[in-house]
């Protein structure tokens, strides 16, 4: 008995173009989770960002990033939790930390933690005249519970303060949010995103526990390279990737020298193709410092 063939050729070519698009996702994703087999990658992320120098420039500038993550964890499927937000003076944010639940969030989000450079024309000068902007992003895990990281409540000065910015309706007319400060090592963590001061104290203990044991492996690890008479590569103070809008329009990644002109697409979340290039390079052992700006 014969069967008879309904497609056209044309629909076999959109199936076959389909079919390998999706086993070319499955491969890069095979990849990818070979590459990711840090003890920690496959936990939940700890994002932070931080404004550089400049003002409301670079508070515009943090905004954008946070947008940007916002945009990706939203194309990866991830959930995510603003766990604080410290809105600017006239625009953009102070500082911002979001919690990012997803397999692999961790070692994915770690390519993005450094500085990154904007070049625009100032969307704040009359004068309309070329700026560059300066934002840090930091990356940390979230810890599972099985690991085990001490603070000592006479070691933390706890503060208490009205919500501003993102919260919902109400969340700014108590003493709701909490500050954390660990007095041994001065690092200060906020929480708001909770109406409960209760809750919002223990998403900042955890937010503070992934810090203190981020500090203690960079501790060890910068231990065993001054051992080894290493160098320890530039990871802060120099960006690690440049967005440019003005005179020309593209986003380096300095470290990678990976390259793409759209740079609205780039920061409307698609930033696959820099994280998976970075990856690689790290695993092959050809990954770059961080470097001055070529612009």
């Amino acid at each position: 008995m014969l069967v008879e063939w309904a497609g056209s050729g044309e629909d076999v070519s959109i199936d076959l173009v389909a079919g390998l698009d999706r086993l070319s996702e499955q491969v890069d994703a095979a990849e990818t989770k070979r590459i990711l087999g840090g003890e920690h990658d496959r936990a939940n992320a700890v994002v932070t960002i931080h404004p550089g120098a400049g003002g409301t420039e670079s508070q515009d500038w943090a905004d954008m990033l946070l947008r940007m993550y916002l945009k990706w964890i939203e194309r990866r499927g991830f959930k995510r939790e603003l766990v604080d937000y410290q809105p600017g003076d006239e625009a953009g944010l102070k500082s911002a930390t979001l919690m990012v639940h997803g397999e692999y969030a961790y070692g994915l989000l770690l390519s993005e933690a450094g500085v990154h450079r904007l070049v625009r024309i100032s969307p704040f000068d009359q004068a309309a005249r070329r700026h560059t902007s300066f934002a840090s992003v930091y990356v940390w895990p979230e810890l599972e519970d099985d690991v085990e990281i001490e603070v000592d409540e006479k070691d933390l000065r706890v503060d208490t303060f009205c919500a501003s910015g993102p919260g919902g309706q109400g969340v700014n007319t108590t003493y709701s949010a909490v500050r954390l400060t660990h007095l041994p090592t001065n690092t200060v963590v906020s929480c708001q995103n909770e109406r409960s001061q209760i809750r919002n104290r223990d998403a900042a203990m955890k937010v503070l526990k992934s810090r203190l044991y981020d500090m203690k492996i960079k501790e060890q690890q910068a231990k065993l390279e001054k051992l080894g008479g290493e160098k320890k590569d530039i990871a802060f103070g120099s960006q690690i990737r440049s967005y440019v809008l003005h005179p020309y329009q593209m986003v380096k990644d300095h470290r990678t020298k990976e390259q793409v002109g759209d740079v609205n697409r780039v920061l409307d979340g698609d930033i696959d193709v820099f994280i998976k290039t970075y990856l690689k390079a790290k695993a092959n052992g050809t990954l770059g410092q961080a470097t001055g700006a070529d612009d």
